[in-house]
């Protein structure tokens, strides 16, 4: 079968499309919308929360319709592509590599039942671009996120997976006639230096403060959804008319990560998402009959897709200790296996997958809108698939159970060992053993901390908010002048902008003064920049301390382990692990 027209159009697989042009000697994929025979749909109306679709009218006879503004191409979406011809046969089912270029690696997660999603849409026409596009669904972050991910800084991306029953099939499964929640909710922190990940999971019977959500209304309109303390973190979604904005919200209030995307899908993802890469393998170490999941599975290997990958990700009775801890568990080591399936050259080098997964993966999203295009994705898939799978580290909020409960239902944070976990990931710590800085580079920050220290009295530093609470500034010089002798320090109020860790910038013949204040605010040698001194109010040079996000307090050190301690209860992505 080629894209000829021979045969029925809906049998035409996406890898035969490839066809090669006599007149320049290129391999072209076929996507046109005149080819009726062409078994990729064309574009459909955009999706939105609310479901509405703009109006498109038609051209009259003979005439091109103008397009809207909305129909014009993204800047950067790509029109029919040509791909030249290799040296051998042409790729597709027939023998040889097709190149691989840095656009089929769209790395998307997807929440809940959540997998990770490799699409090849840099090899498509703009028409199946387009639709692509139409596929996915957004809404809006109402302000809880960062603004979207940047390349130069860590990436932080909210994945949830609700237990609404939407789409067919699904009627034995979650809540009758809820509109759901926060079912399965993972934090994927990516490095700033893109050499590694940690996937935070968050279990949704733990007992947290839901705070005020502004929630953006199908009519435009803004209404503020109030918030509740001592509450399953679940609720954080669907409840009440909770959108994705406010788990956002929840969890950087309960974690004090800020998180720059979401990204939310039902139970039908996992169920295509598998489907479309021909199955998952799994591992179990015992026999499993769960009733309430639907799972009958023996001991040992399997290769699950679909239906059965949905109860493989559902069932918490079986396995472990039967409960939700366990379910995260089984999840984990499922995803971990996904992980492994989609960056495997089986599914790299396929086009037949990749279209596939290109489609099930739209669909089963719904994004912040500032990801809502196939563009933007394919930024952020491109950022999040740079790090090894060795070095994807799986975890679970450190808990235990509620004291104040009888009958044991819900958690609550085990401390300290949250809060440290918490300061890991803000902090961009990995959970792995992973070379993150060339060891000149780590000597050459190391050594900011080592030689002579001034004397408290002779440390001169202006003090600068730029992104701690409010009259942190007023504070902290209270406290160096009254608790610590640094009487030559001065409020120099807000810095003008936010950043993510505090620092401290000094002059040359002034090392001895920034090691003595590193000493006293417990300063990483990484927050000490070599730069220039300042004039403070009497005109006398001065270092500049610059209170960042990360700060939690005068007299709170900032010190934060260069590596995680190895009592974090963790798993990585590379290594297959069979489920108890």
């Amino acid at each position: 079968m080629d894209a000829q027209g021979r045969g029925r159009a809906d049998d035409i697989d996406p890898a035969d499309q490839w066809v090669l042009n006599p007149s320049t000697g290129d391999y072209e994929l076929r996507l046109q919308a005149s080819a009726p025979q062409s078994a990729v749909p064309g574009p459909r109306a955009r999706r939105t929360a609310g479901g509405a679709t703009p109006s498109r009218g038609r051209a009259a006879p003979g005439r091109e319709r103008q397009r809207t503004p909305e129909e014009a191409p993204e800047p950067g979406v790509p029109g029919p592509r040509r791909r030249r011809a290799p040296q051998g046969p042409p790729p597709g089912r027939r023998k040889g590599r097709p190149n691989q270029s840095r656009g089929k690696k769209i790395l998307v997660w997807t929440g809940g039942t959540m997998a990770f999603l490799l699409v090849g849409a840099s090899t498509a026409g703009y028409l199946y671009w387009k639709h692509l596009n139409d596929n996915i669904t957004s809404v809006s972050d109402d302000g809880a996120g960062t603004g979207g991910f940047s390349k130069d800084r860590a990436i932080n991306v909210l994945l949830v997976g609700t237990d609404k029953r939407t789409g067919s099939g699904n009627s034995g499964y979650g809540d009758s006639g809820s509109a759901g929640h926060a079912d399965t909710t993972v934090v994927l922190h990516v490095s700033k230096d893109r050499t590694n990940a940690t996937a935070l999971s968050i279990p949704r019977d733990l007992i947290t403060d839901i705070p005020d959500c502004p929630t953006t209304q199908e009519d435009g309109s803004t209404k503020v959804i109030p918030g509740q303390p001592g509450i399953r973190f679940n609720n954080s979604l669907g409840q009440e008319g909770r959108t994705p904005s406010c788990t956002m919200r929840t969890v950087t209030e309960l974690t004090g990560i800020k998180l720059d995307h979401f990204m939310i899908a039902d139970f039908n993802a996992v169920k295509t998402l598998t489907t479309a890469v021909e199955g998952v393998d799994v591992c179990l170490a015992k026999d499993i009959d769960d009733p309430d999941s639907k799972l009958k599975l023996s001991k040992g290997k399997h290769s699950i897709e679909g239906e059965e990958a949905l109860a493989f990700v559902r069932t918490r009775h079986s396995v472990g200790f039967g409960g939700d801890l366990s379910r995260i568990e089984i999840q984990q080591q499922f995803l971990s296996s996904l992980m492994r399936k989609l960056k495997s050259k089986g599914t790299l080098t396929s086009p037949t997958k990749l279209v596939k997964l290109a489609e099930a993966g739209t669909q089963a999203l719904t994004v912040d809108s500032k990801i809502s295009s196939i563009t933007r994705l394919r930024d952020l898939g491109l950022e999040l698939g740079k790090f090894d799978t060795k070095n994807l580290s799986f975890t679970t909020v450190p808990v235990i159970d509620n004291p104040a409960e009888k009958v044991k239902a819900t958690v609550v944070l085990k401390e300290p060992n949250a809060k440290e976990l918490f300061s890991l990931i803000r902090n961009d710590v990995s959970l792995t053993a992973v070379k993150q800085q060339k060891k000149k580079e780590k000597a050459e920050v190391a050594a900011r901390l080592k030689g002579d220290r001034a004397a408290a009295a002779d440390v001169r530093v202006q003090v600068f908010n730029g992104g701690a609470a409010a009259g942190s500034a007023q504070e902290t010089l209270s406290w160096l002048q009254l608790e610590e002798g640094v009487l030559k320090s001065e409020n120099g109020g807000n810095a003008g902008k936010s950043i993510a860790k505090t620092t401290l910038e000094y002059a040359p013949d002034q090392a001895d003064q920034a090691r003595k204040l590193a000493d006293v605010m417990g300063l990483a040698a990484s927050a000490l920049k070599p730069g220039k001194s300042v004039k403070n109010s009497q005109g006398l040079p001065a270092m500049t301390l610059t209170l960042g996000e990360d700060f939690q307090g005068a007299g709170v050190p900032l010190t934060v382990p260069a590596t995680a301690p190895e009592e974090i209860d963790k798993s990585t992505a590379d290594k297959a692990v069979c489920a108890k």
